[in-house]
């Protein structure tokens, strides 16, 4: 039973915005730049940078890994404090917006001898430019002229060119690679290898590493040498809620121990094989100590609610007098977790509002311990600051375990020093050159002269046979504008007569009147936003449009069936089955890079899944890719296809042999 705990029913507890946690930097932290390769010399195995380290979870996660992690950077310091607490070297506030800063800190770090640079660099969207000159300013390590504080990225990619480390490891949100262009990270994978690493790219579901949540992370791992990196093998059973933290006393909400943050819950030890990992660096003489099971005062409406509702409520079935929010946008506001179950993504937001993470069991949010646990923080960490501070600070961090199996395929990879098949750009140019010479029998208007061709082509002659393809579509090459379009309507019609399409013709004859009025939405440079707005125009026919008539700033990556089938033939995945718009677009991205010959590399694609790597029929001698392909290396193009007829679901977390107490 946890300490000075309320009497039952006393709820409606004012807001304590303590305890306050100070913590005493490790014993082998450094103040100062100059200080550090004393230190580094000194430490165990190879050393590791850490930038926008935060309170640290990758840090520590690389540690277990066996990393020195001698520099940590990062801008607030509530989460350094944290840092500088449990690891040895420098845990500096640095501006890396600053470009002088960014130089420095490179320099430092190869000064150093580091080998593995990693870190989560914030993305935001920045101006399209274009990709050559993109490129152009991050080879130069110059900015473009707007905020550097959204161009982190680049700082990041720049000290990595001037370091040159041994590994390089990013973590980030799926949303970079679901970006249309995926911009980026194209760019960011071009220029590591432009350095001479090989590059892999993965969207990880965190539970099938032992973190008990939902949650997705974007990997970046880069090895020098183009050494091989192969990922880590996937847990064999899921790490539940239950598992994580059925043995932490029960509190209610608002609860402060005696003594603030000195203080305790009474802890009567781990029933678990996970409970028992979290508490093994727990000192003995606080092995019945639980610091940091504090949670937020609940109010007396929100009490009620939570007293009646179980892991399926929503909360458009939450009582219309207690609901304070509209149910039909916050239908998911508040969520009681499911022991059985994987915790919902713990994010930063939990600092704000904890209605996302109800306990199981009590009426009552998490507690700052339990979703430490939750990220796999182990019980001795403490998180400096207030309470808030120290729900941001788990909410933005990496989870240590996710860290520690990153580090440790890292280290065993460059051990093996398995040289890469091939790179991306290789990929590319091979795709990029036999486009060059492939005649167009699948889509002949991947050459169209312009973007009014290509709709009309994909408005009425979509699954066209082979034989009556090129006929058609130079019947659509005397329509090369839609004035031209409306012209020769009855032309039109008789030849979408014969061919079967005719009732497509007035589809046809409604989109070209629309762009009569809509000129500049047709434009070399417009948005496939523009496009989709006309009628019979969808989202991803105007992005198709795009791509195979790029304007100067567009470069989406496509992930249509036939894009994907190739991508998953070639790389031996299931990319094309499942997580399309996430491994999928990762997978197609891999095969065209980002650099100039991306956009016949991505057409090459299209006409190969279009002609020689069909749904049903295979011409794998006429294929470019067929050397390397998995699918012919590995595996008979019969099996795949029986694959194909019977699609796997989505695989689901396996249970946890252990039970929960």
């Amino acid at each position: 039973m946890a300490k000075s705990m309320t009497e039952k029913g006393s709820y409606g507890v004012k807001l304590v915005r303590g305890p306050f946690v100070e913590l005493s930097p490790h014993p082998k932290a450094v103040e100062h730049a100059d200080d550090l390769a004393a230190l580094a010399s000194k430490l165990k195995g190879p050393l590791a940078a850490d930038l926008f380290c935060g309170a640290g979870g990758l840090s520590l996660g690389l540690a277990e890994a066996g990393y020195s992690v001698v520099l940590g950077v990062d801008n607030d310091e509530d989460a350094l404090a944290t840092h500088r607490a449990y690891h040895p070297g420098l845990s500096a506030n640095w501006d890396l917006g600053d470009e002088e800063v960014v130089e420095r800190t490179g320099e430092l770090i190869r000064y150093l001898g580091v080998s593995l640079v990693a870190g989560g660099p914030p993305c935001q969207p920045f101006s399209k430019a274009g990709r050559s000159g993109l490129r152009d300013l991050v080879r130069t390590g110059r900015r473009e002229a707007h905020d550097h504080r959204s161009d982190l990225w680049q700082s990041f990619l720049r000290i990595v060119s001037i370091a040159r480390p041994e590994a390089v490891l990013m973590e980030n949100v799926p949303d970079m690679a679901l970006d249309r262009d995926m911009l980026i990270l194209r760019t960011m994978a071009d220029e590591l290898e432009h350095l001479g690493y090989s590059v892999e790219t993965r969207v990880v579901d965190t539970w099938r590493y032992g973190v008990p949540q939902h949650r997705q992370r974007l990997i970046l791992v880069a090895l020098a040498n183009r050494v091989e990196f192969r990922w880590p093998d996937e847990h064999e059973q899921l790490v539940t809620l239950g598992n994580a933290i059925s043995d932490l006393p029960p509190v209610e909400g608002g609860w402060r121990p005696e003594c603030g943050a000195h203080g305790w819950a009474d802890y009567d030890g781990p029933r678990t094989t996970f409970q028992e990992s979290m508490r093994r660096a727990v000192d003995g003489a606080d092995s019945g100590k639980l610091f940091d099971h504090i949670t937020r005062p609940v109010r007396e409406d929100d009490l009620q609610i939570f007293q009646n509702m179980d892991s399926k409520t929503k909360y458009s079935d939450i009582d219309p007098e207690l609901r304070r929010y509209r149910h039909d946008i916050f239908d998911d506001k508040y969520k009681r977790l499911d022991y059985d179950d994987l915790s919902r993504t713990i994010t930063a937001h939990i600092a704000k509002d904890g209605y996302w993470y109800i306990h199981p069991e009590q009426h009552r949010t998490i507690s700052v311990r339990e979703a430490a646990r939750i990220q796999t923080f182990p019980d001795h960490i403490r998180f400096s600051g207030p309470p808030t501070a120290a729900f941001r600070q788990i909410g933005n961090a990496v989870p240590p375990r996710l860290g520690s199996e990153l580090g440790s395929a890292i280290r065993s990879s460059l051990k093996a020093g398995a040289p890469v098949p091939h790179t991306r750009s290789e990929v590319a140019a091979g795709l990029a050159s036999w486009f060059a010479e492939a005649p167009r029998g699948g889509v002949p208007w991947l050459d169209a002269p312009n973007r009014w061709v290509v709709l009309q082509c994909e408005i009425l002659w979509p699954r066209l046979g082979s034989d009556q393809l090129g006929a058609a579509y130079k019947a659509t090459l005397n329509c090369l504008t839609p004035e031209a379009t409306l012209e020769n309507e009855g032309p039109l019609r008789r030849i979408a007569g014969v061919l079967g399409r005719g009732p497509r013709v007035d589809e046809l004859i409604a989109t070209a009147a629309y762009f009569l009025e809509h000129a500049d939405a047709l434009g070399a440079d417009g948005p496939p936003e523009a496009l989709a707005k006309a009628p019979n125009v969808s989202n991803s026919l105007a992005t198709l449009c795009v791509r195979i008539v790029p304007g100067a700033s567009d470069d989406p990556v496509i992930v249509n069936q036939a894009v994907l089938r190739v991508a998953a033939r070639y790389q031996g995945t299931s990319v094309d089955r499942r997580n399309k718009l996430s491994d999928g677009r990762l997978a197609v991205a891999a095969m065209i890079g980002g650099d100039e010959l991306s956009h016949e590399a991505h057409l090459a694609l299209m006409e190969i899944g279009q002609t020689v790597c069909g749904p049903a029929n295979t011409d794998c001698a006429h294929c470019p890719l067929e050397a390397e392909c998995a699918t012919t290396a590995g595996l008979s193009i019969q099996q795949s296809l029986i694959d194909l007829t019977n699609p796997e679901q989505q695989p689901t977390p396996r249970q946890s042999t252990e039970a929960r107490p």
